[in-house]
């Protein structure tokens, strides 16, 4: 039903067969004209990610964040959300016979039965809220279905991940924000969230949560990486972690395709085939490793599945089964 290249190969057709759900990218901002010779329609040099190669890619479902840089905040964060949110609209509503933004798991399952690409929207960074929860309300009547509660720094919500060790976790209005969510319907992102934060939304929430772009600590330790504990809180909440192609989480400079399935078989060993997935942040990053340059190179992901052992159906789970269950509680409507 895919659009892609053709390729005989085992991997290539469990791939293309089952397609692909990436949690995280930021290429929205790409909608606004910083390179000016982009255009998503069609095949671009800049960028990572664009239709045709998600296309190629095997994409089944494409998770676009709205990133509002720590310039606009606190007071110019929502009208840069809405800015960035305008631009999505206008762009994606040239494409809608091969892309269509969905709120819902149902939705998602009809626009990939008529043969298209389901797009769902996020915030990052709970700063566009500017502290009311009816801007949330709005937010989700606009298409958003899911939030990342922080960025790195603090906000109104909690503290992120650059925080001093030691930092805070949710605030009463961050409370306030996860307790709506669930009501509404919305998935909770724990990418970029304080340690505290993050362990203060397990204990609150009553739906399981998503942490969108991330990686495994014990293989490589950067800040934003999960810990053990966390892996293993997420596999109780019956949540997903989005593994993340950011070099500098991967390994640094060892960061190879080897070094990204190690973390993937790291999640799986910890928290669970059933709460690993893909979350690239195909441009949100300056670099990409070797093999995994761009979005139409994710079949290669999936045959370094098969080289590392994990069974077909392991790789269906990770490919999109396990976030389009969450989407599936979560996303009611």
């Amino acid at each position: 039903m895919y659009i892609h290249r053709s390729n005989k190969s085992a991997s290539a057709g469990l791939h293309f067969r089952h397609g692909a759900v990436d949690a995280h990218c930021d290429t929205v901002h790409y909608f606004q004209g910083v390179k000016g010779s982009y255009v998503f329609s069609r095949r671009n040099e800049c960028a990572h990610l664009d239709l045709p190669r998600m296309e190629e890619g095997g994409v089944r479902a494409q998770f676009f964040a709205l990133f509002v840089e720590p310039r606009y905040g606190p007071c110019g964060a929502l009208k840069r959300c809405i800015q960035l949110l305008d631009s999505y609209y206008e762009t994606v509503g040239q494409c809608s016979s091969r892309l269509e933004t969905v709120g819902s798991y149902n939705e998602l399952l009809r626009v990939n039965g008529e043969g298209k690409i389901a797009a769902v929207l996020t915030v990052e960074g709970g700063e566009v809220l500017e502290g009311a929860l009816e801007v949330l309300r709005i937010l989700y009547r606009l298409g958003i279905r899911g939030l990342g509660l922080t960025w790195n720094n603090r906000n109104q919500l909690a503290d992120g991940v650059d925080e001093p060790e030691g930092s805070g976790g949710l605030t009463r209005f961050g409370r306030e924000v996860v307790k709506e969510m669930n009501n509404l319907g919305m998935m909770i992102d724990l990418a970029h969230i304080s340690e505290k934060g993050f362990f203060d939304v397990m204990m609150l929430t009553s739906g399981p949560v998503i942490v969108s772009h991330a990686n495994t600590r014990m293989v490589c330790g950067h800040r934003r990486n999960l810990t053990d504990e966390q892996l293993r809180a997420l596999r109780e909440n019956g949540g997903v972690i989005g593994i993340s192609f950011c070099p500098s989480f991967i390994g640094g400079e060892d960061a190879t395709l080897d070094k990204l399935l190690d973390h993937f078989e790291h999640a799986a060993d910890i928290a669970g085939i059933d709460h690993l997935g893909i979350g690239s942040d195909f441009d949100g990053v300056e670099k990409t490793i070797p093999l995994l340059e761009d979005v139409s190179c994710l079949p290669v992901l999936t045959e370094g599945f098969l080289r590392r052992g994990f069974s077909e159906r392991d790789v269906q789970k990770i490919l999109g089964e396990n976030f389009l269950r969450v989407m599936g509680k979560v996303c009611r409507s």
